[in-house]
């Protein structure tokens, strides 16, 4: 069976929206594209490299695969990642039929089941890039096997999230943690079951916190 390993750069408020460029993707009014150019260093690239430094296969939303084959397949010959992505398959999880698929090695995947057919599957692990729309329907099937999340010092304050409202609740287990030089915090987390709550309340509330309570519950 193979691993799914999503890889995401994010600002400290969770955006991971055009990290590469003002034009990678503007939609909803974005206005920060590039955020991350001016803060990757050699430590954030070594992250990198060890994301990628395995056998992998590409594992896409369909606007990121459409930023990808709009670049990747057209960098120098000598580009280190654009070969890695030459050489490699690349699967593009859309409900459409209307992808241009003439990125060599692309294979368009309907559904989740899909992803998880492959996933059950021999090959090497699959790795997410980008493809916000990804994470809550495959965390809800348990498909995610590893979570890179690569946190920016800024806050964004808008744009697309990595973790969404239909992101499923679960404890996540950090097996790495690491910081660069310009502030970059890079985490590696792996599933850990199901949230386990308590409490830190007095055993016997006081009568400020019951009409406190009663409060909110007829608030709503």
């Amino acid at each position: 069976m193979r691993k799914i390993i999503g890889g995401a750069f994010v600002s400290l408020d969770g955006v991971m929206q055009a990290p590469g460029g003002p034009e990678e993707d503007p939609t909803g009014g974005f206005s920060h594209g590039g955020w991350l150019t001016q803060i990757f260093d050699e430590g954030l690239g070594n992250q990198v490299d060890t994301l990628f430094g395995q056998p992998f296969d590409l594992l896409l939303g369909r606007r990121t695969y459409e930023i990808f084959a709009a670049h990747w397949p057209f960098v120098a010959e000598d580009d280190q990642i654009g070969a890695i992505f030459r050489d490699n398959r690349k699967y593009v999880l859309s409900r459409s039929d209307d992808v241009d698929l003439r990125w060599k090695g692309s294979e368009r995947l309907e559904s989740v089941e899909d992803v998880a057919r492959i996933k059950d599957g021999a090959g090497p692990n699959l790795v997410i890039q980008g493809s916000s729309t990804l994470y809550p329907q495959l965390l809800e099937r348990g498909l995610v096997d590893r979570l890179v999340v690569m946190t920016a010092p800024m806050l964004l304050g808008h744009g697309k999230r990595l973790f969404g409202e239909a992101t499923p609740a679960g404890r996540w287990r950090l097996i790495e943690h690491r910081v660069t030089v310009n502030g970059m915090a890079m985490g590696t987390y792996e599933p850990a079951g199901a949230i386990e709550t308590g409490s830190f309340a007095m055993e016997t509330p006081t009568p400020e916190e019951l009409a406190r309570r009663e409060k909110w519950e007829a608030e709503g």
